[in-house]
């Protein structure tokens, strides 16, 4: 772990996009349903326990909220999409302020997106891989809580998702823009694999440091 995920800590939160930081630096965002662990995944990369707010109740994380690296690099926890109990005006706000986000966002060099293993590729997750296609925006897909399935099994969806990514998404294999990976915050599966995508985004490493997918 390269030490500043360490230092990670919590600077603002902004519910519109005129209450974002300035566009400067280097960021990357998570997003993911909101019982796709997240917030887990995020203290899990970081080796903080409490970094991102963890609940029982999905839906909890209501505004865009900005952890800080160091002066120029930052992460960003973008709102829970899928289950969150929230009225159809709020659900179709975010919506339209994720989307503004990816697009616009200068500052933004990748997009983590967390699926929950079991239940991978909803109707919200294609939609995000959708506006990443769109504004040329790499993307890294964590499938999470691989722990709760068997290794051969969570191979097998390991490479549906990634036939998915190349057949209806068009990913090619030898110049990929979404890359895809098994990860358990609970059993630490995958940190290391997370992290050299991160440090190749956040240009802590030259890309040819990296380590084969």
């Amino acid at each position: 772990m390269h030490p500043l995920y360490q230092q990670a800590s919590f600077v603002s939160g902004a519910h519109t996009l005129s209450q974002l930081p300035p566009d400067l630096g280097i960021e990357v965002a998570f997003a993911g349903r909101s019982n796709s662990g997240k917030s887990s995944a995020i203290n899990c990369i970081t080796g903080q326990k409490s970094l991102a707010r963890t609940s029982k109740t999905p839906g909890r994380t209501q505004q865009i909220n900005y952890f800080a690296l160091d002066q120029q690099r930052h992460i960003v926890d973008l709102p829970g999409y899928g289950y969150a109990k929230v009225s159809e005006k709020i659900k179709l706000h975010w919506q339209r302020t994720l989307e503004a986000y990816l697009q616009q966002r200068q500052s933004l060099r990748g997009l983590v997106l967390m699926m929950d293993i079991r239940h991978p590729l909803n109707d919200f997750d294609r939609q995000m891989i959708l506006w990443c296609r769109h504004s040329d925006m790499p993307l890294h897909i964590l499938l999470t809580k691989a722990d709760k399935l068997s290794r051969g099994a969570a191979s097998n969806v390991l490479q549906q998702v990634r036939q998915v990514l190349a057949g209806e998404y068009g990913v090619e294999r030898d110049h990929p823009w979404a890359t895809v990976q098994l990860f358990s915050a609970l059993k630490g599966v995958g940190v290391e694999e997370a992290w050299q995508t991160l440090d190749a985004w956040f240009g802590l490493v030259d890309e040819k440091e990296r380590a084969p997918s």
